[in-house]
């Protein structure tokens, strides 16, 4: 019974977790970012003291639950195994293996240096939400939406419009790879070793495996009633079961309960220590307690080596040039800062908190959310950046804060939205329709909702625009319409740090009364 609750509960969560990144057409309300906010590294970056603490004390009560049940990588590895069983030609057995302790804290280590030393990247790679979230959003989203436009043409031709077509395109070809490369390794050890992951790599398994060790229900093991099969240690994905021994490395159960239903002597059971009798408290036997046992020494000589590593120079790639702008007697210019979503403050407390789950450019409905390379440089590789090539910023939206569950997109109301300034607005007269083409245009100043673009008399009885950087909020709509390619005769230029705009009055317009027709 406690197999079904659980394969229950997660086959559940998965899907919810899995559909909320999918979700395109907003089935699932907003109120289901909650999903995400119940991560344990959300919560932690997040400081959400209440989640963490239902969290550890579930892990202190239940042991890793969280990692079976809640953790949507956990789960993903699960369905892996769980294919592997039945695709293999042999029946797949799993064997005890010891435990890779030294690794394991190394890697933590490494994740907390780099945390605390602003290598973002390092925490978003290994932290196991944002590494499904990268999953979902990347490897799996493009695909869902291309069935999605397979189904639109086939009722489409009987005249059944529930389906529309939709962008099916990859966001970011490097977060692509980054995404697959994760689900292809994660998947192959799944399918040949089960949750390897989650003991070896995962640092979020390594703190609340150290947990588990004092969780009140474990699997427990009789030794008066164990005859050494070995059967148990089969089922075990964990590989943290020594039949020979009779003893469990509790640091790296997840409480699967695989082993709980194949034991034909019934000596193993999931219950306080104190209320099974004859059931004797079983340690990791003694190779393991010495691998385990990792001296001080060694743990200085390697925290000097990380931070010695953590303080080198960093990369910044630099994009190239166009040599467009040259053919067409253009002015090329080049964003001197990204943009960062509304509500991230800045770039210094966006680029601390992100984790590059890709939640916000996932849920984004202006599509104008997407994974930056090196825009950032290599500390924000993958985290989200602002582009106008699809779509401008909602000038009413507040999505991206709402499901962020870090805290490195903070809420906004409406009326905080609409005077956050994220960026400015940039007007480059040389590249400009009404002066390159003597023509007139305007699309910018249509689509400016301050009115921080206003056309004004230019020569030959044209108009040409002018801004006003004050009560522009760098929505981006001058940017996304201006018709002119490759270099954009306006765009906006990011705000390292978020300022408040001066609100905008709007402009009355005069009623002209014509008489007759008016031609």
């Amino acid at each position: 019974m406690l197999k079904k609750i659980r394969l229950t509960l997660a086959a559940v969560l998965l899907a919810l977790i899995t559909f909320y990144f999918l979700d395109f057409a907003e089935v699932l309300p907003q109120r289901f970012h909650v999903l995400a906010q119940i991560q344990f590294v959300p919560a932690l970056l997040s400081l959400s003291i209440g989640i963490l603490i239902a969290l550890l004390v579930l892990t202190l009560l239940f042991g890793r639950v969280y990692c079976s049940v809640i953790c949507p990588m956990g789960i993903y590895q699960d369905v892996v195994a769980w294919f592997a069983k039945r695709l293999g030609k042999k029946k797949k057995k799993y064997s005890y293996s010891p435990a890779k302790n030294i690794l394991r804290w190394v890697v933590l280590v490494v994740t907390i240096v780099a945390f605390f030393g602003s290598a973002a990247w390092v925490v978003a790679l290994l932290d196991p939400y944002s590494a499904f979230g990268r999953m979902a959003t990347n490897v799996l989203k493009p695909v869902y939406m291309m069935g999605n436009n397979v189904l639109e043409s086939i009722f489409s031709r009987f005249n059944n419009y529930t389906f529309y077509q939709v962008d099916a395109s990859v966001l970011d070809w490097g977060s692509f790879g980054v995404a697959m490369a994760t689900l292809l390794v994660v998947g192959y050890l799944a399918y040949r070793h089960g949750r390897t992951w989650c003991n070896t790599i995962c640092p979020v398994g390594t703190v609340l495996g150290f947990l588990s060790r004092f969780s009140l229900f474990k699997v427990r093991l009789d030794r008066s009633k164990c005859n050494h099969c070995g059967l148990c240690a089969t089922k075990c994905k964990a590989a943290c079961i020594d039949s020979k021994e009779s003893a469990i490395d509790y640091s790296r159960c997840v409480d699967c309960f695989n082993c709980l239903s194949v034991c034909k002597k019934d000596a193993l059971v999931y219950a306080p220590y104190q209320k099974c009798p004859g059931t004797e408290l079983n340690k990791v036997n003694a190779s393991t307690v010495s691998d385990e046992s990792v001296s001080d020494t060694s743990r200085r000589r390697f925290l000097t080596g990380v931070v010695t590593t953590a303080a080198a120079s960093k990369v910044l790639a630099q994009v190239a040039e166009e040599p467009l702008a040259l053919l067409s007697n253009q002015k090329a210019y080049k964003r001197e800062h990204p943009i960062t979503p509304p509500g991230s403050v800045g770039r210094e407390h966006f680029q601390k908190r992100c984790t590059s789950c890709h939640l916000c450019v996932s849920k984004c409905p202006s599509h104008v959310l997407k994974p930056a390379f090196a825009e950032y440089g290599m500390e924000g590789i993958m985290q989200p950046t602002v582009y106008y090539e699809k779509g401008f910023c909602n000038f009413n939206c507040t999505v991206c804060g709402e499901v962020c569950p870090t805290g490195a997109i903070l809420p906004l109301t409406k009326e905080e939205k609409r005077l956050t300034q994220m960026g400015h607005v940039v007007f480059i007269e040389e590249n400009c329709i009404p002066h390159t083409e003597g023509t007139s245009c305007g699309a910018c100043s249509e689509h400016c909702p301050t009115q921080a673009v206003k056309m004004v008399p230019y020569r030959d009885g044209l108009t040409i625009p002018q801004v006003d950087t004050t009560i522009c909020v760098g929505c981006g709509g001058c940017e996304f319409i201006c018709p002119v390619r490759p270099y954009r005769a306006i765009y906006v230029e990011g705000n390292p740090v978020h300022i408040e705009a001066k609100p905008f009055v709007e402009e009355k317009k005069e009623e002209i009364e014509i008489d007759g027709f008016g031609f």
